[in-house]
Formats: structure tokens, C-alpha cells, sequence
């Protein structure tokens, strides 16, 4: 074998090698092996995060803090999801039947300041988010381009993803596992997986056309009289007294304000693909409050046109019912809006089939799981579509299980999906999508990639295994996730 004959084989090795490689090895070694293959402007790391959701940004930084190299590549022009850029501020918080908090984990710093009065202004949340991605390398404005594939024995992989960045250039990423965390599921719709049915399937047997939760645009007030909201219910009790007058779920204290049904109904919204819906208010101190009350209808959260409509049909709605307020509502005679988030809070969207879909039975019965990464609750809670204006409730469960196999992609051995787009069926989806059940869950994933980079893939973890990571994640990190 002459020179060139040796080279040419050296190189063939490198690229068998490179494609079906199983292990996680470091950055370096890994960016080497595959540098012919990738190109130029080719990076390699052990997991790539599209989109800036809260629960993928704790995955992410579980993992980093534990020696992961991980980028995040966010299509939004500014990170933070729907806590930042949404502004859903009303955080909905998880208890068991014993009225025990379930949340858990990095998460519970948040709520922790929610529940205290120290995180409810802007600056407070995003000092929050900000502390979560320092040291993580993070690009805003991309737009995927292609995906690389690897096919497997059994599975696929994910080998490559190819984006446009801001800069105009167009680099090549590859990663040892991919994870989808945006809203609009900027990464599983390219991947030719099997969607889960929606809201439609609870009216349309056919499940023909894609039906969407209500998303939600956040109301901003200043000069609120919360002291003189709060008296007023005080003033109406006893409790019977104060359901006939206000409606059911009427409810307030010194942060937070809920129901009022009997007032928001009668409000007649201008624009036919909105409704008012219960207060749902929280009070940030010093006059200020944000409400999320203001369904708006018909959003594809993949279509850009479609949710900047939205955005701008929901601002518009925004001045009337600021005066429905002043009139109908105690506190805010003198209320003015406070602007506007930059973007919806998306309920609901496009999920695809993971190794286990989980369902209202499991949910409803309390099922624990042998791989859980959460502890979940909250009642089965869908908002409303055209066909369901006021959505639809299943029932108050315990607390239940979340496996692992519920955010593992189907089809692939190296996609997590994060957050929302969590493999549950619809009714399931209804108590599982809130914030703390999959911010756990993320965490928890990105510790045991942390973890476990050198021995087992997610996908072929053991009871056994998981016995040793749930012992490891209550002594390490308080988080209990076998009962």
C-alpha cells in the first residue's frame, strides 16, 4: 500500500469512525474527529438546545455546571420564552392532595420569590433568567436550514444541524443530543415524527385539522389600588355571599387576585377571536399588576404572521377593556396600561411522539414511574379553542410520576423534547404542560447527562440505573423523585 493509499484509508477510518461512534468523549477529541466531515465552520458539543424556553435553559445549565459543553441556539431575536418575552408572570403552582407544594429543584428559587414579593417586577425575572445563562454560550436569531441524519440499527440520530445565523453566515453544529425547547417546535416538525392529537381530538374523532389552546397576551397595569380590590372582597363574605356575587374561585389576598367570572363575563370583547376569562392577577407592588386574562383564539404558534396578528388584535382589544376595569372592578378606577409584553404566552402547539406518551389514566391514578424525572400535579386543565370557548377540565389528580421515556423523541436515540412539548396525551397535557411539572424534569435530565455522560445513553438506562440516579439526585440535590 503506497502513501497515498494509506491516506486515503486513514481518512475512511476517521469518517466510519465518526458516524457511528456511540460514547460521549470531550469537545476537543470530538471536534477533531469530525472536523473533515463538518467543514470549516463546523463546532461540535455535547448537547444543543434550540430555543430559550425556562426548562430547556435548566437543562442546559444542570448539564454545563457539570463539565457539558452545550450552545444554545434560540430562533427568537431575544431569550427568555414565554417567562421573559411572554411575561407570564401568574405562575401556577403544583400541590398534592395534602396541599404540599411538589415544586422541586433550581425552579423552587423562583417560585420561592414569587410566593415572598421579591421576584415580581421585570428586572427581578430577568436577573433570574440571566443568572441561569451566564457562561452558556447562547445565539439569538437563527433559522435552522437543514438536519443531518444517522441511521442507526434501531433508531435514528440526529448527526448534524445546519443554521442561519444573524450574521448572515451559515454554520453546521453537531451535538451528541439535540433538545427542542421552543413553543413552535422549531426542531420535531423537521423530523418526520408522529404528531399527538390535540384539542381537536376531543371533539373531532377524525383529528384531521390541528386545534390549538388559546394563547394568552399578559395585561400590564400601574396605578392600582390592590388594598382597596382586596377590602372589597373581605367586605362580601361570608364565602356563600361572595360566590353569588363575584362568581365561583373568587379569591383575593395581598398578591394575588383570581375568578371574578360573574364581572368578566359580561364583558363583549370588539374582536370575535378574544374572550375575558377570570382575573388570574398578580400584584407586583407599587400600583403595578399583570393580569392573564385575554384568550386569544386561532394562533398557529409555527406561523409567525399568524401570532404577530394575534399580538396586534390582542393590544388593540387592550384600551377597552382597560375602561371595563375602571368600571366594574374594585382598584381600578384609575388603573392605566403599563405596555405591552413582546411576545404571547403559547399554551398549546405541535408535540410528536415520545418512547412513552403519558395519559389522563396515568395522571389521575397517581402512577409512579421506575425512570421518573418529575413529580407532578395540577388539575387537568385545558383552555379554550372556537369549538370549546371556555375550555374544559378533567378532574383534580394527586400527585403522579413523569418517566424520562416521555421526553426521549419516539423515533431518535439522542432528541429531548423539554417543557410543553412534553409526550403527553391531550388530557394529560392539561396538568402536565405547567411550568414546575417539566422544569423538574429538565433539570433533572440535564443532571443525569451530566451525570452519566460516560457510561450509558438516556435511552438505555435500567430500573437499576435509576435507582442509583434517584438516590444520587435526593443526596446531592434535595430532589425526590421515587414517591
Amino acid at each position: 500500500m503506497n502513501y497515498v493509499q494509506k491516506g486515503i484509508h486513514a481518512l475512511f477510518s476517521i469518517l466510519i469512525a465518526a458516524l457511528f461512534t456511540h460514547t460521549i468523549t470531550p469537545a476537543s477529541s470530538a471536534q477533531a474527529s469530525f472536523q473533515s466531515h463538518c467543514g470549516t465552520l463546523c463546532s461540535h458539543y455535547d448537547i444543543v438546545v434550540i430555543g430559550s424556553e425556562i426548562q430547556g435553559i435548566l437543562l442546559a445549565k444542570a448539564a454545563h455546571d457539570l463539565g457539558l459543553n452545550v450552545l444554545i441556539l434560540d430562533p427568537r431575536s431575544k431569550p427568555g420564552g414565554e417567562l421573559i418575552e411572554g411575561e407570564m408572570w401568574f405562575l401556577d403552582e403544583p400541590f398534592d392532595k395534602h396541599g404540599h407544594s411538589l415544586v422541586q429543584g433550581s425552579i423552587k428559587t423562583l417560585f420561592d420569590g414569587y410566593d415572598k414579593g421579591t421576584i415580581r417586577k421585570p428586572v427581578e425575572f430577568e436577573n433570574y433568567y440571566e443568572h441561569l445563562i451566564q457562561g452558556i454560550p447562547l445565539r439569538s436569531s437563527i433559522a435552522i436550514q437543514s438536519v443531518q441524519f444517522e441511521l442507526e440499527k434501531k433508531e435514528k440520530s440526529i448527526h448534524s444541524l445546519t443554521y442561519t445565523a444573524a450574521d448572515g453566515k451559515i454554520y453546521t453544529v453537531q451535538s451528541k443530543y439535540w433538545v427542542e425547547n421552543t413553543d413552535f417546535s422549531a426542531l420535531t416538525s423537521k423530523l418526520d415524527e408522529k404528531r399527538i392529537p390535540g384539542m381537536e381530538s376531543l371533539y373531532d374523532g377524525k383529528n384531521n385539522k390541528p386545534d390549538y389552546m388559546a394563547a394568552t397576551l399578559m395585561l400590564k397595569f400601574k396605578h392600582v389600588n390592590w388594598s382597596m380590590l382586596h377590602q372589597a372582597v373581605l367586605a362580601s363574605y361570608p364565602l356563600q355571599n361572595l360566590i353569588k356575587k363575584y362568581g365561583p374561585n373568587t379569591y383575593v389576598d395581598g398578591s394575588e387576585a383570581t375568578g371574578f367570572s360573574n364581572i368578566m363575563r359580561t364583558y363583549k370583547p370588539h374582536d370575535n377571536g378574544l374572550m375575558l376569562r377570570g382575573m388570574n392577577t398578580v400584584y407586583q407592588r407599587n400600583g403595578e399588576a399583570i393580569m392573564n386574562a385575554l384568550l386569544v383564539y386561532n394562533v398557529d404558534p409555527a406561523n409567525p404572521a399568524s401570532v404577530q396578528a394575534a399580538l396586534y388584535r390582542a393590544k388593540t382589544e387592550a384600551p377597552y377593556i382597560l375602561n371595563f376595569l375602571r368600571q366594574h372592578i374594585w382598584g381600578f378606577s384609575k388603573a392605566e396600561l403599563n405596555g405591552f409584553p413582546d411576545y404571547l404566552y403559547i399554551r398549546d402547539y405541535n408535540r410528536f411522539e415520545t418512547k412513552y406518551v403519558l395519559n389522563e389514566h396515568d395522571v389521575l391514578n397517581g402512577n409512579m414511574f421506575w425512570d421518573n424525572v418529575s413529580i407532578g400535579g395540577y388539575s387537568l386543565d385545558l383552555q379554550g379553542t372556537t369549538r370549546i370557548r371556555e375550555g374544559i377540565g378533567f378532574g383534580q389528580p394527586d400527585r403522579y410520576g413523569i418517566p424520562l421515556r416521555s421526553f426521549l423523541l419516539k423515533s431518535y436515540d439522542n432528541v429531548i423534547v423539554a417543557g410543553k412539548n412534553i409526550g403527553a396525551t391531550i388530557k394529560a397535557y392539561g396538568s402536565a404542560r405547567i411550568m414546575p411539572n417539566t422544569a423538574l424534569a429538565a433539570e433533572a435530565i440535564g443532571i443525569i447527562l451530566g451525570k452519566e455522560r460516560r457510561s450509558k445513553p438516556l435511552a438505555e438506562l435500567t430500573p437499576d440505573d435509576f435507582k442509583r440516579i434517584h438516590y444520587y439526585l435526593q443526596t446531592k440535590y434535595h430532589i425526590v423523585l421515587d414517591k
